[in-house]
């Protein structure tokens, strides 16, 4: 296999502290990203039928597609990743730079109607829609790997993570609240929130250009405040196998079981964020008030932050794990008890908040730390690899999770064009938001106290300072 020389490897342990600018960097890249999601998430649906006049079939096999390929992409981008350095010698810091501009593009792309025949629509839509993933992917390969290539202190990678999730939840709520407004000063939206026909096309192209010069600022702040200190042990690079990294993966207790309470969260999330909107139309009779419900959530996971640190060190990670699947679950008491009250839809919400938010700091962090204890095992670094291939598992869960709503309420009798659903609808919700999040949050449980994360680490810190010694 083709060896490299690592430039500046191996790097002096005594650098590893990261300054609060790089964490800010962290947080602005990963606050930029979400505030993305959220428009493209919320309009683009809306912009295919409403602007583009796609009709609402081809629309669905349009983003059928993308999603597809989003799976698909994020191993062999990932491959491609791991077995390739820059001129620099970093490994992962410059996609940040080099792939934000053309991600960008995508998304002005993505809202731009160019005014052909359907036809070309429709295929000019789903070649932007894949580059979009693409470039999504190149550039989320950073955001998932750089905590671990910043440091090799698991405190410190843990800090990170914290502030990559205050980043996500500020990116989300600010995506939320902030692109309507935009939408409508700009002429893509009247002042009631409907489609200004005269001027709906520039407008949606002036804040998707809003929306790429976010990505790019983001990416750019990441860039130069973060820094690559880690690098392989043996200060050289070689390129790996698939087979070779899919044996390295597969034999890694901990990173199973990290995989199994990621494919876990991703659920648990989306059944909140996804039937909260039903719940709030149909049970509570206000659609608005979903906005309040998940505000408190977003309110909790800012808040929860702030204590992940001190919890993990008190307690250890595998039990801060198992405390955050457990928070979900007595969250869900109430609700499974009496699910109508309001009481027991915020105390779901708010748990659910604390809850991801401690498993997002945790498991990032604990993916950081496999890719050491995968070069102490096998003597080569797979961090792109690790990842893109949790990256597939999140999109599997929100697959499924996405599969289980549609499902459930379409076999329960679910209708649109009715103001009250059948009793079976409104069972099916309170499941989705009480019984099938606690089965989830169970199996976290379950693969939390399992996991060996902290074993494996002791073996990696203890090497460590053989070698120093």
């Amino acid at each position: 296999m083709a060896q490299e020389a690592l430039a500046g490897a191996p790097k002096a342990q005594a650098s590893m502290k990261v300054g609060i600018g790089e964490k800010l960097g962290f947080m602005a890249f990963s606050g930029s990203n979400n505030i993305v999601y959220q428009f493209k998430s919320i309009y683009y649906l809306f912009f295919l039928t409403e602007v583009a006049k796609v009709g609402m079939y081809w629309a669905g096999v349009i983003m059928t597609i993308g999603a597809i390929w989003d799976a698909v992409n994020d191993p062999l981008i990932g491959f491609w990743a791991v077995n390739r350095r820059f001129k620099n010698g970093d490994a992962a810091r410059p996609f940040a730079l080099w792939h934000s501009v053309p991600w960008a593009v995508t998304v002005v792309l993505l809202f731009s109607d160019f005014q052909l025949s359907t036809t070309l629509t429709i295929v000019i839509a789903t070649l932007v829609y894949i580059l979009f993933e693409v470039f999504n992917t190149t550039v989320g390969i950073p955001y998932n790997s750089m905590g671990g290539l910043a440091t090799n202190i698991d405190s410190e990678r843990r800090s990170i993570n914290v502030f990559r999730n205050l980043g996500g939840c500020i990116g989300s709520g600010v995506g939320a609240l902030a692109c309507l407004p935009l939408l409508k000063l700009f002429g893509a939206l009247d002042s009631s929130g409907n489609l200004a026909d005269a001027t709906s096309r520039r407008g949606f192209v002036i804040v998707a250009m809003i929306m790429g010069s976010l990505i790019i600022l983001g990416g750019f702040i990441h860039y130069f405040t973060s820094k690559e200190r880690v690098s392989s042990q043996s200060g050289t690079w070689e390129k790996v196998k698939a087979v070779e990294i899919a044996k390295m993966l597969f034999k890694t207790r901990s990173w199973r079981l990290n995989m199994i309470y990621i494919i876990c969260y991703g659920l648990t999330n989306l059944l909140l964020m996804s039937c909260v909107a039903y719940y709030a139309t149909y049970v509570l009779g206000s659609t608005g008030a979903a906005i309040n419900i998940q505000a408190a959530y977003l309110v909790a996971s800012i808040v929860s932050s702030f204590f992940v640190n001190a919890l993990d060190a008190a307690i250890g990670r595998r039990m801060s794990m198992v405390f955050a699947a457990a928070i979900a679950i007595l969250g869900k008491i109430w609700f499974i008890i009496a699910p109508s009250q309001l009481g027991a839809i915020y105390v779901n919400a708010i748990t659910v908040g604390i809850s991801v938010t401690f498993a997002f700091v945790l498991f990032n962090t604990n993916r950081n730390n496999i890719v050491d204890i995968i070069e102490h095992r096998d003597g080569k670094r797979i961090d792109s690899m690790i990842a893109t291939s949790d990256n597939l598992v999140s999109k599997l869960a929100v697959a499924f999770g996405t599969f289980l709503i549609t499902f459930s309420l379409g076999n329960a009798g679910y209708d649109a064009n009715q103001a009250q659903q059948p009793a079976a609808v409104i069972s099916a919700i309170n499941f989705m938001l009480g019984w099938a999040p606690l089965i989830a949050s169970a199996v976290m449980v379950v693969a939390a106290f399992r996991l060996p994360i902290e074993d494996d680490l002791r073996k990696v810190t203890e090497a460590r300072k053989e070698r120093q010694n």
